[in-house]
């Protein structure tokens, strides 16, 4: 279940599924006048350069990650964080290998299932199994507030095997479609925020509702060091 917590004085969201387990750290910002993430948190806070892709890369001596879409932490020292504004943020964590990641899926890369391919891609180089691994779908654009095109609707459909509940008329659900992706990849632990980023605009920033912003909300993770 998600709840709201406080850190630096900004509201941020977390999910009790997560939340301490073994001295990880994953949570999700709000709206706000200030970055709340800073040196407190990690000795290095990585982001990538976003682009809308199925990319995946592995965090290491780097700084700049390039047309990446998805990060895989190993690293105790490092915190990584994904910017949003409607698009579905994906975390995960690997209970037994104790390595996590963060992926953003908009509708592009939900067609691309980066989900997948980032647990994929933990498991050919680190063994991790999806039945370990704990998922957190963060806030984004609801079913409620997503209206495509009938060939965007139909390519997203088309990345699963069951289709029940995740479409109304030209209406899609980005988050349950994630999350049936992963559930048809294996993974057991799913945690969905029940908050639409369009419709809860006073808490997060939302591209089609305000026309374009780009301010953005951040999917943030630490590893605990055990």
């Amino acid at each position: 279940m998600f709840y709201f917590d406080e850190l630096n004085g900004q509201e941020i969201l977390k999910s009790d599924l997560l939340d301490g387990y073994k001295g990880v750290n994953a949570f999700f910002t709000t709206r706000g006048k200030q970055n709340p993430i800073n040196s407190d948190l990690a000795k290095n806070i990585i982001t990538p350069i976003q682009t809308h892709s199925d990319h995946v890369e592995i965090v290491d001596d780097r700084i700049e990650y390039p047309d990446t879409d998805g990060l895989i932490l190993t690293k105790k020292d490092t915190a990584i964080y994904l910017r949003f504004a409607d698009c579905t943020p994906l975390v995960f964590y690997d209970t037994e290998n104790h390595i996590g990641a963060i992926s953003h899926a908009g509708w592009r890369g939900t067609a691309q299932k980066i989900g997948v391919k980032t647990i994929q891609k933990m498991e050919e180089n680190f063994g991790t199994k999806p039945e370990n691994i704990i998922a957190l779908i963060g806030s984004a654009i609801s079913i409620c507030c997503y209206e495509v095109s009938a060939e965007v609707r139909d390519t997203l459909l088309a990345t699963v095997t069951n289709k029940d509940g995740l479409s109304k008329d030209r209406n899609v659900d980005l988050k349950r479609i994630n999350a049936r992706q992963l559930e048809e990849a294996g993974v057991k632990n799913i945690d969905i925020s029940p908050y639409c980023t369009y419709c809860n605009n006073d808490l997060f920033y939302s591209y089609r509702k305000e026309q374009g912003t780009k301010e953005r909300h951040f999917a943030v993770l630490k590893l605990g060091n055990i």
